[in-house]
């Protein structure tokens, strides 16, 4: 645990994942204690944060208000517990229709999902070890029953501070980033990373452009005055416009990339091989392949590709 500021801690929680732990931000103030996401609902996890929570005085039901940036498991995984001690909790309205409706309703968009990976070149054998992955992600799930809806712009007042709730979709169609503005200090949850551009899927379930979404996130949040950005992993980001930017460029090489990699009609798995060569599991060749759908949406949109199919094939104009 780390004490940022007064009455703003940092709470690194282990995760089993490649980014090995998911930054939690707890704030403390009259007489408020409210947790900025809640890392997955694991063994580990929940001993990590009640250590933390101890060395604070502090116990599960003292959190009163839980503020989610986004939908994705290990920020969302143990918000269902704490509200059931009595937590608010906060989510962006875009999510309760799709990331959230995801994790409650199981069997809403499931058919729609295979589909979607078939009828972009995904074989058998790589979809059975996907669909392992997700069975023992949703084990480490446990949704809130009643999360309250957060709309762009809205403020809270929570533990003593005045935040304002920054949508900015991309990485997941309602995230939010929640900005401390009196004192330049914005929560980015996976908004920015310091070390690695945050996934951008394109997904069964999400808005039909998602890299033009956070390509326009990025540039929002390039805009605002904030003198220091926590991220949801890794370290601070002193420089949040510069690191908006770098971003951005990014993914204009990585869809320069695609563009050279079609020199025939190709589908979106065998694209993501290419473009994501290294050896990946299950769950990072999945995510591999919902980056490279959605950069070839993103052209397709920008009237660069055409698709011929099901089973769909991507070509240049």
């Amino acid at each position: 645990m780390k004490a940022l500021a007064e009455g703003l801690y940092l709470l690194p929680v282990p995760i089993p994942y490649p980014l090995k732990t998911v930054n939690l931000y707890l704030l403390k103030g009259d007489g408020e204690v409210a947790l900025l996401d809640t890392a997955l609902d694991t063994r580990t996890a929940r001993g990590s944060l009640e250590l933390y929570l101890a060395e604070l005085g502090l116990c599960f039901s003292d959190i009163g208000t839980v503020l989610l940036t986004h939908h994705h498991p290990d920020h969302y995984g143990l918000s269902g517990f704490l509200e059931g001690l009595g937590a608010r909790v906060f989510l962006h309205r875009e999510e309760l229709a799709r990331g959230h409706r995801f994790w409650r309703e199981p069997e809403a968009f499931e058919e729609a999902s295979w589909r979607l990976f078939r009828e972009h070149g995904t074989p058998e054998e790589a979809l059975l070890g996907i669909r392992e992955t997700m069975e023992k992600t949703r084990a480490r799930v446990h949704p809130p029953q009643s999360p309250l809806p957060l709309q762009d712009g809205a403020v809270l007042e929570v533990a003593g501070r005045r935040l304002r709730a920054v949508w900015t979709p991309g990485h997941a169609d309602g995230h939010v980033a929640f900005f401390l503005e009196e004192e330049g200090v914005l929560l980015l949850g996976d908004a920015l990373l310091e070390r690695v551009s945050p996934n951008v899927g394109l997904w069964a379930y999400t808005r039909e452009n998602p890299l033009k979404d956070f390509l326009a996130s990025l540039d929002r949040l390039a805009e605002l005055k904030a003198q220091v950005g926590y991220a949801g992993h890794f370290g601070p980001i002193p420089d949040v416009k510069g690191r908006a930017q770098e971003l951005k460029a990014r993914h204009m090489e990585r869809l320069e990339a695609l563009l050279a990699l079609l020199e025939a009609p190709m589908d979106a798995w065998s694209l993501s091989l290419r473009l994501f060569p290294k050896e990946l599991d299950a769950a990072g060749r999945r995510f591999a392949f919902a980056e490279t759908l959605a950069h070839l949406e993103y052209l397709r949109a920008e009237g660069v590709l055409e698709r011929e199919g099901p089973p769909y094939r991507y070509f240049r104009v």
